[in-house]
C-alpha cells in the first residue's frame, strides 16, 4: 500500500466527524476530499473526481447514503471505486441493503475507533487490491 497514495472521498452530514475522519486519513498519506452532502458528493464524482474509496454515511439529508449508492451503481461509477459504508445503523437489513447496493463492505461507527476504520480501510483496499 505504500507505493501510492490513495484517494478517498469521506461523505457524512456530521462535519466533527467528516473533520475527525479527514484527519486520521491524511495522517495515513490518503489524499482526502470530503462532502458534507450526498448531493455534493455525487457532483463531485460526475464532474471527474475519481476516488479509489468513498466513505458513505447512511444518515444523512436525502439524498441518504443508501441513495447515494444507488445512483453511484446506476451511473456505473462503482465499477472503478471502492464504496465502504461508514454508519451507526448495524440492523442486519441495513447492513443487507448496504451489501446489495453494492457496498464492498459495512462498518458500523459505534464499533470501531477512527484509526480502527483507517486500518480496516487499508486491509479492504489490500484485500480488493484497489487499481493504481
Amino acid at each position: 500500500m505504500a507505493d501510492k497514495n490513495y484517494k478517498i472521498l469521506i461523505v457524512d452530514d456530521d462535519d466533527f466527524l467528516l473533520d475527525m475522519y479527514a484527519l486520521k486519513f491524511r495522517e495515513s498519506n490518503f489524499d482526502v476530499e470530503v462532502s458534507s452532502r450526498g448531493e455534493e458528493a455525487i457532483e463531485k464524482i460526475r464532474a471527474g473526481l475519481e476516488p479509489d474509496v468513498v466513505i458513505l454515511d447512511v444518515v444523512m439529508p436525502p439524498p441518504d447514503g443508501f441513495e447515494v449508492l444507488k445512483i453511484l451503481k446506476k451511473e456505473k461509477f462503482l465499477e472503478k471505486m471502492t464504496v465502504i459504508i461508514l454508519t451507526n445503523l448495524g440492523q442486519k437489513e441495513d447492513i443487507d441493503k448496504g451489501f446489495h447496493l453494492g457496498a464492498s463492505d459495512y462498518i458500523v461507527k459505534a464499533h470501531f475507533t477512527p484509526s480502527e476504520v483507517v486500518s480496516k480501510v487499508k486491509d479492504i483496499i489490500s484485500r480488493n487490491k484497489i487499481k493504481s
